[in-house]
């Protein structure tokens, strides 16, 4: 393959040990919380108003899902029978995802009645009670872009907490189905499937038919179905047992490349470099077939990072600093949170008069410091307590004499 990915060597220290972190003989790898909080702080920077390019904290995330995921279900493959496979496995995504899910659903069913009895935003919050059965279903991100959906303040991050789920449910299956030797085979071609779903997509849109989910810009009903990733978790899932040539040279280039190419693009099919926050890639993604070719480009980008980070401790030192680290512990919670609190903050402050530049960087303290706080809560009176029941109930080791020994907890 040409993008310069070599077979792993046997032996190598980083593959001997990666069943050993998963199993939680070692602790979580080094550097993946802060990547992690850096993902969240790009998308939460987007929502607020504060750089356009920080959607691709996304891409980041669904990277990292990739490469710990495969590696965790290839190592439960070796050591457990099909049904416990799926049911340890299962039973730890469940007890991780589902109750901090359904509690913000429950909370912000709550929020939403008492905003409507007093009159607050009525339109924006009815949407909510509207639209809030397909994030309930996991399938916010088919109907996202559809012609009768309207944005949600309360769900509109929720698009990609679907396609998690929908990997979560194709990916286990594949992966036992299929033997080893072919497991390379498998990625690659998941890599080129992604780029071939979005090039399809846009042929049939040019095609001219009336697609029932199609609600302009077009680059949006890419970016929200889960189809259009597949390449950022198969890039993850290669990282996870193939290693990479000159990681830390291809590292370089391609922090250049990224932005280089953009902005370039974006100048010769517009006039203009567009915003400088948006580092040539505005979130429509339509200049110079972006939503084709880009998320390709970004998601190589972000294995090689982490692939950097966990095998050549690029980076380490900086991530495993405490606040960055707690922030990636948190990380979920301020993903689900996030949102809401901001457009709350904005809301208020417009309420109240309190727009314009001048009052922004107050808007964007108060939002950040009650996402922090609210997710921390979360964390250590819901979400840890429940995270502990993962051992006693779906315990799971890669031991040869079958002994349980304590997971580390992932996203």
């Amino acid at each position: 393959m040409s993008l310069g990915f070599v077979p792993p060597k046997t032996g190598e220290p980083f593959f001997d040990r990666m069943g050993e972190v998963f199993t939680g003989k070692l602790p979580m790898i080094p550097g993946l919380d802060g990547l992690r909080a850096i993902a969240i702080l790009l998308v939460f920077a987007t929502h607020s108003d504060l750089a356009e390019f920080g959607w691709v904290g996304v891409q980041l995330f669904f990277v990292l899902s990739g490469f710990l995921i495969t590696g965790i279900l290839l190592d439960m493959k070796d050591s457990l029978p099909a049904g416990k496979y799926f049911t340890k496995f299962y039973g730890r995504r469940f007890l991780r995802i589902f109750p901090l899910y359904y509690f913000y659903l429950a909370a912000m069913a709550v929020v939403a009645y008492w905003l409507l009895q007093v009159g607050f935003r009525k339109s924006t919050v009815q949407i909510f009670f509207d639209q809030v059965w397909s994030a309930v279903f996991y399938v916010y991100d088919i109907f996202y872009r559809a012609e009768w959906f309207h944005p949600a303040h309360f769900l509109d991050h929720f698009w990609s907490l679907s396609v998690e789920e929908q990997f979560y449910i194709l990916w286990p299956l594949l992966l036992l189905i299929l033997p080893k030797e072919h497991l390379k085979k498998l990625f690659i071609f998941f890599i080129f499937l992604g780029a071939g779903f979005r090039v399809l997509l846009y042929l049939w849109y040019l095609s001219g038919d009336n697609l029932w989910f199609f609600r302009e810009p077009f680059g949006l009903v890419v970016y929200a179905l889960p189809f259009s990733h597949l390449d950022a978790f198969a890039f993850g899932a290669y990282i996870s047992r193939y290693t990479i040539w000159r990681p830390r040279a291809q590292l370089l280039v391609l922090a250049l490349l990224v932005s280089t190419v953009g902005f370039t693009v974006t100048y010769f099919t517009t006039g203009s470099m567009g915003a400088v926050t948006a580092l040539g890639y505005s979130l429509s993604l339509g200049p110079g077939y972006q939503f084709v070719w880009m998320y390709t480009l970004l998601n190589y980008f972000f294995a090689v990072l982490i692939y950097c980070v966990v095998r050549e401790r690029f980076w380490v030192r900086f991530l495993e600093m405490p606040w960055l680290r707690y922030l990636g512990k948190i990380s979920y919670g301020m993903y689900v949170y996030h949102l809401v609190l901001i457009w709350f903050v904005w809301e208020l402050f417009e309420e109240y008069g309190h727009e314009g530049m001048e009052h922004y960087w107050i808007k964007f303290a108060i939002a950040l410091f009650a996402t922090i706080l609210v997710s921390a809560l979360s964390y250590h009176f819901l979400e840890r307590p429940i995270l502990n029941l993962k051992d006693r109930f779906f315990s799971w080791s890669k031991t040869s004499d079958g002994e349980d020994q304590r997971p580390s907890a992932i996203l």
